[in-house]
């Protein structure tokens, strides 16, 4: 009798066991996170060019473009729940902050409650198993200040000055730093030229540290790149 017990429980835990894992798979689609900044210099140097925030121009060094779930295999889920839109009053503790270190550069110029809403919309409500809005943004922002990307470059030697640089030497920088490889994509100034433009880093899958890329996007930057002014 105490034989057919113990099996019975252990086929429930293995049952209660499955059951979980299914829960958090089917809530948590995605194995880590892009931590995704932005120099200006570059987003404003196009043909399209930029236009600064209501708030005034930003500071020299890198923004936030988001922090986006993405999948092993290269593909990520997006706007997955249209029940819980961004709602700006939940943020408001993080507002000045996010001004300074997630500043919005589109057209026309506005305080950046669109471009936060969109992150949120599309990203951010893919990983409220982990994060709910205000632990996204406050997470992401926390995410940032641990790494100094144009701290990183400087000690470098890796001026925003204008220059070209090479694409190892930029990578190279930001690894020795960080202790993580970066991913690196460029844009193209009015002229055509190759320029340093976003940076990516990789956080695992409970928003908690940075880990090596899984996988990285898809894109080339050329051999050398301008760092261009802002």
């Amino acid at each position: 009798m105490m034989k057919i017990q113990s099996i019975n429980t252990l086929m429930m835990i293995k049952l209660l066991t499955m059951h979980s894992l299914l829960v958090l798979s089917a809530s948590q689609d995605f194995d880590f996170f892009y931590l995704v900044q932005q120099w200006p210099g570059s987003y404003c140097d196009t043909k399209k060019g930029c236009c600064y925030p209501s708030t005034g121009k930003p500071a020299a060094d890198f923004g936030i473009h988001g922090l986006w779930p993405n999948r092993n295999n290269g593909s990520y889920p997006s706007n997955c729940d249209a029940n819980n839109p961004f709602d700006a009053s939940k943020i408001s503790d993080l507002t000045s902050k996010m001004e300074s270190d997630w500043p919005t550069l589109s057209c026309p110029s506005n305080n950046g409650l669109t471009f936060w809403g969109h992150e949120w919309d599309k990203h951010g409500t893919c990983s409220e198993s982990v994060l709910n809005q205000h632990d996204y943004f406050a997470t992401t922002l926390s995410l940032k200040n641990e790494i100094n990307l144009l701290q990183a470059l400087q000690g470098a030697g890796i001026q925003p000055d204008g220059q070209m640089y090479s694409l190892d030497s930029i990578r190279s920088a930001i690894k020795g730093a960080s202790g993580y490889t970066p991913w690196i994509q460029c844009n193209n100034d009015p002229s055509g030229n190759s320029q340093l433009y976003q940076i990516y880093l990789c956080v695992d899958s409970l928003a908690s540290g940075f880990i090596e890329c899984p996988i990285f996007p898809y894109g080339k930057c050329g051999d050398s790149i301008e760092f261009q002014k802002f």
